[in-house]
């Protein structure tokens, strides 16, 4: 069906008419010269009198440029059928840890050695483009906790800031409390059953000022539910000593984040191969979603191309009239 988004614009049609009433005619500042032997001059000269021309002709080029520069700002559309939007309720939190540890290079990824954030990108970048019909949002913490992507149905460009994501960008330390307090924040306006969230981390609490256990708490009353994946080798897998001789693997706190899940009815998941992020997809899958009110869009083409070339092509035609005029034909004047 065609339809212009802001008919309202029609409405500025008098005015030039009324620009023309109110303002003083323009001065050229030379004399004019009324003649009776008009047709003689234009045969010797070859040129066409404007004057000889009706009021309406002269003005009929200048209207109609007028109304299509009119019509393409009342921007012009195409809109289709009403389409549903595929919404399944879910409202799906990720929060990635980026502190320091997660640089250590003890992941192994087809036969390659990376770091854990980069496994974390590997692994959660096609499950993040998996859901379909779910809104997903990002936060990244480290010593403190940030909100970088919104709960959005864009899930390729959650998936871009994912791959962005850069060690230390939020601090070196680990504050699991206050991720999990930003997520309760964004999800306690959306449907209860619908809440989820999903943490991501290598360590355990070391920064922040909201304590982990208090935030399950806070979010199992809230009806958000924690899914905590925990990264890192196992400590007899790794046998590069770390930083002073510990080992990296020994700093993950699986116990709390067992409680988090359990205090929140999630599931505590070991991210070490593709095997078990797997198993966090099919537990999603199994959430039931909850009803919401169903979204419908029209798609829309904007036409305001068409009258706005016409209207270019219009004003070329009309310079080009004035450096170019017509001649007239021995003998006499055109008509």
């Amino acid at each position: 069906m065609f339809e212009f988004a802001w008919p309202w614009v029609f409405l500025l049609a008098p005015l030039p008419w009324l620009l023309r009433l109110l303002l003083p005619p323009a001065d050229s500042g030379e004399a004019a010269l009324r003649v009776t032997f008009l047709a003689e001059l234009e045969s010797l000269s070859g040129r066409r009198a404007r004057l000889r021309l009706p009021g309406w002709r002269q003005q009929a080029p200048f209207v109609l440029l007028w109304l299509l520069l009119l019509s393409a700002a009342a921007r012009p559309e195409w809109v289709g059928e009403p389409r549903p939007l595929p919404t399944s309720g879910r409202d799906l939190l990720l929060a990635v840890d980026v502190s320091g540890s997660m640089e250590y290079a003890d992941m192994q990824w087809q036969g390659e050695t990376i770091s854990r954030l980069e496994l974390v990108k590997r692994l959660l970048g096609q499950f993040i483009e998996d859901r379909q019909g779910d809104r997903v949002g990002l936060i990244l913490f480290g010593s403190q906790a940030y909100l970088q992507a919104p709960l959005t149905f864009d899930r390729q460009t959650v998936r871009i800031w994912l791959e962005e994501a850069m060690i230390g960008i939020a601090g070196k330390n680990t504050a699991l409390g206050d991720a999990i307090g930003l997520a309760l924040k964004r999800l306690r306006q959306r449907p209860a059953q619908s809440r989820v969230l999903i943490l991501v981390t290598d360590g355990a609490n070391t920064a922040g000022e909201i304590d982990p256990q208090v935030a399950a708490r806070l979010a199992a009353g809230e009806g958000v539910r924690i899914h905590t994946i925990g990264i890192g080798a196992d400590p007899q897998q790794d046998g590069l000593p770390g930083l002073l001789g510990l080992t990296p693997g020994l700093d993950l706190d699986e116990p709390s984040l067992r409680t988090i899940a359990a205090e929140t009815g999630g599931t505590y998941f070991r991210a070490r191969s593709t095997e078990e992020l797997n198993a966090i997809e099919e537990t999603l899958d199994r959430l039931e979603p909850v009803a919401q009110t169903p979204t419908q869009a029209r798609p829309a083409r904007p036409l305001y191309a068409w009258p706005l070339a016409t209207a270019l092509l219009l004003s070329l035609l009309s310079v080009a009239r004035t450096l170019w005029p017509p001649r007239a034909r021995p003998g006499g004047s055109r008509r």
